[in-house]
């Protein structure tokens, strides 16, 4: 019987373990990839940690990964296929077997959202990504599209643009949502040219990528553009199928939870990016494993 399980070991997960054991509770850490970090693994670069500037996203998470490790963390590298948290005491099934805990903290993250693009599903792995950090290196000198609007978009296009021959950014609206410095940034590359007002309709080629189908919503052109690889950053989703029914959540499928990360369902906490929240970043997030810690302790 564990006081806290907690589900995943993004940054949420680990700064919860972190402060977990320093309150001294019995805390299991969950997670089914075999590193810990979440989705800072495939970020080439974090320039807003504080303290941490231009921190590469892979050793920003074994930095957070030790600290948790330092602290006497519990874990295991399983996956969770189940939970019950109907009763005082919560359980959380894996493909090995059912752990029973005080409180659980949901903390698995959300995924990458899919464009729906015709051939998108086709040509995944096949010039389909999305992480231009994991797979980049495979496009150097070829020219590469990147579409989205956001943070993540505009840091895919400036980072591909250092090794790729020519990067077209696509974006269905006229106005970027990302950070206004990341827009001045692509504004200013060279080899990044910025296609506005623009959708995809089709992601085609043979056994690779070759060819992309866009269409300019303004000007009502259609045209095809030859690329090797297409890096697609349209935002997320949570990770937060297994836990439907068992807490409220948002349209969206977001855990409803506050800053004190508490669900609708007792004994049971949300932080991170799975939680309703405005800001979605690595400081909020270990933030956020700060405060859940805090509602559990006072809870037990």
């Amino acid at each position: 019987m564990y006081d806290v399980i907690i589900i995943g070991s993004g940054p949420a997960g680990l700064s919860a373990a972190i402060y977990g054991n320093r309150a001294k509770l019995d805390v299991l850490v969950i997670e089914k990839a075999p590193f810990s970090g979440g989705q800072i693994v495939n970020t080439y670069e974090v320039d807003n940690y504080p303290g941490l500037h231009g921190i590469g996203g892979f050793d920003l998470a074994d930095k957070f990964r030790s600290h948790a490790d330092a602290m006497g963390m519990k874990s295991v590298t399983q996956n969770v296929v189940s939970v019950d948290f109907s009763g005082d005491v919560k359980k959380v099934a894996t493909t090995e077997q059912i752990y029973e805990g005080r409180t659980v903290l949901i903390a698995t993250g959300a995924s990458h959202r899919k464009l729906n693009a015709a051939g998108e599903d086709e040509f995944s792995g096949k010039g389909v990504s999305y992480c231009a950090t994991c797979d980049g290196a495979f496009f150097r000198e070829k020219d590469v599209a990147v579409v989205g609007g956001g943070d993540v978009a505009l840091e895919d296009a400036l980072f591909l643009a250092r090794g790729c021959g020519k990067v077209y950014l696509v974006h269905r609206r006229d106005e970027f949502r990302g950070a206004k410095i990341l827009q001045e940034a692509v504004e200013k590359t060279a080899n990044i040219e910025i296609c506005r007002d623009t959708v995809v309709e089709e992601i085609k080629g043979e056994e690779q990528v070759s060819e992309l189908l866009i269409f300019n919503k303004k000007t009502e052109e259609h045209r095809t553009i030859a690329v090797g690889g297409i890096f697609i950053a349209v935002g997320l989703h949570p990770n937060t199928e297994l836990f439907k029914g068992k807490v409220g959540m948002d349209e969206g499928g977001y855990i409803i939870a506050g800053e004190d990360c508490i669900t609708d369902c007792a004994g049971v906490f949300a932080a991170g990016d799975v939680r309703t929240k405005r800001l979605r970043q690595v400081i909020t997030a270990a933030a956020d494993g700060a405060n859940a810690i805090t509602s559990i302790e006072r809870m037990l």
